[in-house]
């Protein structure tokens, strides 16, 4: 399919990003408030823009005990003002899809604590209106919600931070995406 043809809101970031880590320490499912890293270990894409922060990670599915391993995670989003979330989420979800090309079968997942969140029409409204499908709960209980790799926006690259693209990782040497 061809480009949409317009500039996704996100910029590459990183794990150790002061600024993201600010808004993520204000997400309910950060364990260690004010630490430098706020992104789980292995694999990860940190997306920054005005006031919200995303992350995808894409564990090694030999360390994941979910029903979901493999897939792509988002293991944060928190918007604190801006564009619609569902908007910025499907544009989150194109920016990791042209960071990792190879979408996995499972697509990509996320996990939402209904004692944590705002409750307003639906738990995990945003994720819903952006694409996803509720899925099932987790063994602790936390909602799944999936979007398959059908239902993904097209590839986009983020927007430029300070002028440049960040080198997505089929660019870099010794295939770091590869399991």
């Amino acid at each position: 399919m061809e480009s949409r043809g317009f500039i996704l809101i996100w910029s590459i970031s990183h794990r150790g990003d002061g600024v993201a880590r600010e808004i993520a320490d204000r997400h309910y499912n950060r364990q260690k408030p004010g630490t430098r890293q706020f992104v789980p270990p292995g694999r990860c894409l940190v997306l920054v823009c005005d006031k919200a922060v995303w992350v995808t990670s894409w564990p090694f599915a030999k360390y994941v005990k979910h029903a979901w391993a493999g897939a792509w995670i988002n293991s944060c989003f928190r918007r604190e003002s801006g564009a619609v979330a569902s908007h910025m989420i499907r544009d989150a979800v194109s920016a990791t899809r042209w960071y990792w090309p190879n979408v996995p079968i499972l697509g990509m997942v996320t996990f939402v604590d209904r004692s944590k969140v705002r409750h307003k029409r639906d738990f995990g409204r945003c994720y819903l209106k952006s694409g996803f499908r509720q899925v099932g709960e987790t063994k602790g209980g936390l909602l799944a919600f999936q979007m398959l790799p059908k239902d993904m926006p097209e590839a986009e690259p983020p927007n430029t931070r300070d002028g440049f693209y960040c080198c997505p990782p089929r660019f870099r040497l010794f295939g770091q995406d590869q399991e």
